[in-house]
């Protein structure tokens, strides 16, 4: 990245690291000799219920638990978005995703765009200032030239470049020693008409290395990769970005995964659960735990509108694809051994910046979309960020503010319903918001507008100024590959 690039745009970066899954924070530390290394492992899909420390009784997630027990449990903790796409771009970006013209739709293996090329992430920043950076696993934000995580401040990329359920881009660069599975060769994954449903490409860097990849291994190889990394950088500070791309569906697990539970999603969050047991135990055996901040969180809520046994946001309202509690409410948990204080705390969301890590002081402005947390985590002081809004992704006009909270309070303006939810039709107005208390009411079933009309005004008021306040990035969901199959919504 240009200094000339990194200059301009680390004035507005600088407010608005990483976000709530919209950002994850780092910590300030005064007269910290060697800045720590951050590792985030995101989950896909996962809902608010689907871990045992939130309250599952399904199965068992002893090595999170862990996490939870020793750092901190987040209760409150949203992500920027209700979908996939959205709400990663926000995380690199600190930026709500309709700023960066992502806020629409997911990328395909048809789109020709992705995440904004002049998009400042938290990955250049670290990378500028001395950290090695790294994606291990799905991406979903651009796959072909300029889009693909080397653009964006990683040092180097192994995964996916979507989500699982997807197919191949047959125009994608292929490795000279590319591995072909199921029959496959270049020719054919060149040749319109061979696209396979669930056949996604393994990607190093820019290229594709194995296709279709073998998806009943990637848990594991991820987790072996981020492994090998780790010992890599003993000496060095690194940003570790674990991105899995389950408990997504379709599930494959390893074979030794297949049939801990009867139900296959568990058996992919029990994976799961045992890839950040292997980590935590890498960290102590190298003794860089003491120094390293392990995130888990997820990227959305789970998948009930096509997937019933997909996950659990219970007791919230609502789930992926909608913007709602179960939509955007996800688990989150933060882990720093000697420098988290334990608890159990509930803060809307937070915010703090690698950026300071580095020594690099703070500027006053920029986007005001992200807070500094740090102190909830170190000292267990009061959350500063007291408001959440939540946005329209399929249906016009974009940037439109479904809901707000602040405080306990929650004012709904629009509402989308089942099935349909990218269909104008599903969309409700409400003529009188629909106000419910999140603190007492969390699965929003007690409509008190009637009672308290002048809360309803008042957030009415305050989320109308807020939307002064944003500029709407142009979309970059619209451009399509035009030469590539697509399905008929999709034309």
């Amino acid at each position: 990245m240009s200094s000339h690039k990194f200059l301009i745009r680390s004035q507005t970066m600088l407010k608005h690291l990483f976000f709530i899954l919209f950002g994850f924070s780092v910590f300030i530390l005064q007269g910290t000799e060697k800045p720590p290394n951050i590792i985030l492992i995101l989950t896909d899909d996962l809902g608010y219920n689907d871990l045992s420390c939130y309250g599952n009784l399904q199965y068992d997630t002893p090595n999170i638990d862990r996490m939870a027990k020793e750092g901190q449990k987040w209760t409150e903790f949203y992500s920027a978005s209700h979908i996939c796409s959205p709400s990663r771009a926000a995380i690199l970006t600190g930026q709500y995703p309709v700023r960066t013209g992502t806020s629409s739709h997911v990328f395909f293996e048809w789109s020709a765009d992705g995440l904004p090329t002049d998009s400042l992430t938290i990955s250049e920043v670290l990378q500028n200032y001395g950290y090695n950076t790294y994606i291990i696993g799905k991406w979903h934000l651009g796959h072909r030239e300029g889009f693909l995580p080397k653009y964006h401040g990683f040092d180097y990329f192994y995964g996916i470049p979507y989500s699982n359920d997807m197919r191949v881009d047959p125009e994608m660069k292929v490795s000279d020693s590319v591995y072909f599975r199921e029959g496959m060769t270049l020719d054919q994954m060149r040749t319109r008409g061979n696209k396979v449903d669930n056949w996604v490409p393994l990607m190093q860097d820019d290229c594709i290395i194995e296709y279709p990849v073998d998806q009943t291994t990637l848990t594991q190889r991820y987790t072996e990769k981020s492994i090998e990394l780790i010992k890599q950088n003993k000496e060095q500070p690194f940003f570790l970005f674990l991105s899995h791309h389950l408990p997504h569906i379709p599930i494959y697990v390893s074979q030794s995964f297949e049939n801990i539970y009867s139900d296959p999603y568990a058996n992919a969050v029990n994976e799961i659960d045992h890839s950040v047991g292997n980590i935590l135990n890498t960290l102590k055996e190298h003794s860089l735990d003491k120094n390293t901040l392990v995130i888990f969180t997820s990227d959305n809520g789970p998948n009930q509108t096509f997937e019933p046994k997909g996950g659990s946001a219970y007791p919230l309202k609502g789930s992926k694809f909608y913007a709602s509690e179960g939509g955007q409410k996800v688990p989150a948990i933060f882990w720093w051994p000697n420098k988290i204080k334990k608890a159990s705390i509930s803060a809307l969301d937070f915010f703090n910046t690698f950026i300071a890590l580095s020594g690099i002081k703070k500027q006053s402005n920029g986007a005001e979309d992200s807070y500094d947390l740090s102190s909830v985590l170190l000292k267990k002081s009061p959350s500063p960020r007291s408001d959440f809004f939540y946005f329209s992704s399929f249906i016009p006009p974009r940037g439109e503010i479904y809901a707000v909270r602040k405080g306990d309070w929650k004012a709904h303006f629009s509402s989308s319903h089942e099935p349909h939810f990218s269909s104008p039709d599903s969309i409700k107005k409400h003529a009188t918001p629909l106000l419910f208390n999140l603190k007492k009411d969390p699965g929003e079933t007690d409509n008190l507008a009637e009672k308290y009309p002048h809360i309803v005004e008042s957030l009415i008021e305050y989320s109308e100024k807020f939307s002064q306040t944003l500029e709407i990035a142009p979309n970059r969901y619209s451009k399509k590959i035009l030469s590539q199959e697509r399905p008929e919504w999709a034309q």
